[in-house]
């Protein structure tokens, strides 16, 4: 898994505009086009429009419906405040929209309330973020995805189905559905990183550490800490409706997003499980290569050892004095070698005793 991909690196909004009515989009994800899809439904029917164009949208009306509006793609800054404008969205929150660095927040405003938030889709290869943005109020909500995925593919298959309670409810109930279908996600992601950490398998004696492994491991870290952070705010989304501090949710709705709080919790403890257990393996990695340089170390101290006393001799008979015994002995050669090899095999046997091999 190529994690550094995930961690985008996108200029910032230049927020010194001489025009305050354009907006940018920061991101640079190519998109070959908008893609708006419209969901009008109730408990009877269910109207779902797709490929709509920008100019053919019109405000919510207010009736027995629930309007979902959604929106692929933000590469075009004009259509989306377009459509935000259409709805008395402010413009503060059209630039929210189309900057994908934005932090996860949430917001209440008169007539409607704002969450955005990241998003993850799971990937062999890489871990793809996305930013999405929610604007909903008293049946209607408006959802802006960076690019086309298929977050919410099951909650369409229950409007049009009639599966489940969904189309009795209101927006509230809807958004709890895909808030909850981008924390799975997350799950997903954690599963899919937790058995990636538990297969590095850093003590194994026969496997050779790369520094590449330390790397690997550091990108892991980097990006749990982006899920914690993409987390939190969901969290104290959820925390804000416990409270009953947001109009637009209906309190029988309340135990539902009391379970996205639950699921955010158990989403925050894995990040931590899984950050102890990366940060353990980063002090295995160095200790396991300490340990084999410690060996490395141990064994050519011994053969220097058993060499030094061997040395000292050769070096003595070296020397090219005149008056020196042995020299003339015609046993000596012979002689020299045998001391030798029992200094070598006593050397041998002293450290084998010593057990420092």
């Amino acid at each position: 898994m190529e994690t550094l991909k995930t961690i985008r690196k996108i200029p910032l909004l230049n927020r010194k505009k001489g025009d305050p009515g354009k907006f940018i989009f920061t991101g640079s994800v190519p998109v070959d086009k908008i893609d708006i899809q419209l969901f009008k439904y109730n408990k009877e029917e269910c109207r779902e429009e797709g490929g709509i164009s920008h100019d053919s949208i019109e405000k919510f009306q207010t009736d027995d419906y629930t309007y979902w509006l959604n929106v692929y793609g933000l590469n075009e800054p004009d259509i989306i405040a377009s459509i935000c404008k259409r709805h008395d969205i402010h413009s503060l929150v059209i630039q929210d929209i189309l900057d994908v660095n934005q932090r996860p927040k949430y917001q209440e405003f008169d007539n409607f309330s704002f969450l955005t938030l990241k998003s993850i889709v799971p990937s062999d290869r890489e871990m793809i973020t996305e930013q999405i943005s929610f604007v909903f109020g008293d049946k209607f909500l408006l959802s802006f995805q960076e690019r086309k995925a298929d977050f919410f593919e099951h909650i369409r298959y229950r409007l049009r189905e009639e599966k489940g309670i969904i189309r009795e409810r209101g927006s509230d109930f809807l958004l709890f559905a895909m808030l909850e279908s981008i924390l799975d996600n997350y799950f997903k992601t954690l599963n899919q990183l937790d058995t990636e950490v538990e297969q590095l398998n850093l003590t194994d004696p026969d496997k050779e550490l790369s520094p590449n492994v330390l790397v690997m491991i550091e990108n892991h870290k980097k990006f749990v800490h982006f899920i914690k952070k993409s987390i939190l705010p969901i969290k104290e989304f959820t925390q804000i409706i416990e409270r009953g501090e947001n109009k637009y949710i209906e309190k029988r709705h309340l135990k539902y997003f009391l379970e996205i709080k639950d699921l955010c919790l158990t989403l925050l403890d894995s990040c931590d499980i899984i950050l102890a257990s990366l940060e353990s393996n980063t002090n295995l990695f160095f200790s396991v290569q300490g340990h084999r340089m410690n060996q490395i170390v141990k064994t050519l101290t011994i053969v220097s050892t058993v060499f030094i006393p061997l040395t000292f001799i050769a070096g003595i008979y070296g020397m090219n004095f005149i008056h020196m015994p042995e020299l003339r002995w015609k046993y000596g050669y012979p002689a020299v070698w045998v001391l030798l090899i029992i200094i070598f095999a006593g050397m041998i046997v002293f450290l084998k005793k010593r057990k420092w091999f």
